[in-house]
């Protein structure tokens, strides 16, 4: 069972090389699960504007801010060596 649950993991991993390829994932994930800008918004304790920021790759963004994002759409982000 373990072993299923890593090859899933290695199986859905995605790289990312831009604040602008997360927004794209988070929008495409919040758009998967029919939730708006403005549902995420209320469900993370965050001003819509940070979402529509966040979804449009704006590089100074907070960081800890997209990773409370990510978790609420059961995302989760994994840093590794290339």
């Amino acid at each position: 069972m373990e072993n299923a649950r890593i090859a899933e993991r290695v199986e859905n991993e995605i790289a990312i090389t831009s604040v602008r390829e997360i927004g794209n994932l988070i929008r495409q994930t919040r758009k998967s699960q029919k939730m708006t800008q403005q549902d995420i918004s209320g469900l993370a304790g965050l001003g819509n504007r940070f979402i529509i920021d966040l979804e449009h790759g704006k590089e100074t963004i907070q960081a800890q801010k997209v990773i409370d994002v990510l978790h609420l759409l059961g995302l989760e982000l994994i840093i590794r060596k290339r």
